[in-house]
């Protein structure tokens, strides 16, 4: 008896359905933010503003609390909070009522995330903080809900079907539940004007924390130190003998009589100078082959900032000018290599 298989993936048919399905599946979750943030815009929920308001007093902990797959939310919620200066933690509300409720203090505000509102731990935990007189911000998909009795602050995601043929799975309502959050912590971070050094305090590693820091904190080559400004009057070779010998930048910068930054000269430029007109070339006036008004960076660009050139405009070499126009330094693109920020 022959064996039966299924239908190869690569069958035009196949891969039209499986297609088709993919983007039902995301379309269904767009459509729930979708939907949500016509809501919002209508002014038809009203207690984001009072959830605001309640992040906003909290001098302890955000604490976030879901079972399942709102947990699972619930903690990259809490992670968003802290990213944007909000301290904030996940309790698992099962754990917290069999003794780690001392991780919830007067001064926290709690988040208790449950789609049907009905969650017996979620619930049982909502309770006994509002006992306590601890603040909380429930999110369900029912104004009447268990968890709406119970929170501070009642958040109604309203009702939706899941992207799951079944609409059993929690699919579209985890993302709109993640989007949510996501939306009031942005929020929170609006109202305390969290701003590009806060977020650098709260990323010191990584590619983010890399691409915020200042571009002045990471060259290598400084002019005064070694980098030097050739005058724009040099010769090749002058301008060659003036960047001194060993480990040099790739490119040397050029100034005018007042010290302003005039033009650059790469190696590459060195390599096709001499080419096209032998060593005789390197007695020509380097202003006749330099680049003039090269892009540059300011002494208040970010290496982000850096970045985007390399990226954008294919550039190996980048001078560094303060306000006045003249060279504090070159940033190469193998130091952002070497930074991981930029890939060769």
């Amino acid at each position: 008896m022959a064996e039966s298989r299924a239908p190869a993936a690569s069958d035009p048919h196949v891969r039209s359905n499986e297609r088709a399905f993919l983007v039902e599946a995301l379309r269904t979750e767009a459509d729930a933010v979708g939907r949500f943030a016509d809501r919002v815009a209508s002014d038809a929920v009203p207690a984001l503003h009072a959830a605001l308001d309640l992040l906003e007093s909290c001098r302890g902990h955000v604490v976030v609390s879901g079972m399942g797959k709102s947990g699972l939310v619930g903690a990259k919620i809490s992670a968003s909070l802290s990213s944007l200066g909000q301290p904030s933690h996940f309790v698992h509300p099962a754990e917290a009522v069999h003794g780690d409720l001392g991780s919830i203090r007067a001064d926290d505000v709690v988040m208790l995330l449950s789609w049907s509102g009905e969650t017996q731990e979620v619930v049982a935990l909502g309770s006994i903080l509002k006992m306590d007189g601890i603040p909380t911000v429930g999110l369900s998909s029912r104004p009447g809900s268990s968890l709406a009795r119970v929170a501070t602050v009642h958040i109604d995601l309203g009702d939706l079907t899941e992207a799951c043929p079944l609409n059993l799975a929690p699919t579209a309502s985890t993302t709109l539940t993640l989007a949510v959050g996501d939306a009031l912590a942005l929020a929170l971070a609006s109202r305390r004007d969290f701003g590009k050094d806060d977020f650098h305090k709260h990323h010191p590693g990584g590619m983010l924390g890399a691409g915020l820091r200042p571009v002045t904190e990471v060259l290598r080559f400084r002019v005064g130190k070694n980098l030097a400004a050739v005058p724009d009057t040099s010769s090749v070779r002058e301008a060659l003998r003036a960047a001194g010998e060993g480990r040099r930048a790739g490119a040397i910068v050029l100034v005018d009589a007042a010290g302003r930054l005039s033009g650059i000269f790469t190696d590459g430029d060195l390599r096709r100078h001499v080419n096209g007109g032998g060593l005789s070339a390197l007695d020509s006036p380097i202003s006749t082959v330099m680049t003039r008004h090269p892009t540059t960076l300011s002494t208040d660009s970010l290496v982000r900032d850096a970045v985007q050139l390399v990226q954008e405009r294919r550039l190996d070499e980048i001078p560094v000018v303060d306000r006045d126009g003249k060279p504090v330094g070159l940033v190469d693109i193998q130091d952002l290599i070497a930074m991981r920020v930029v890939r060769e």
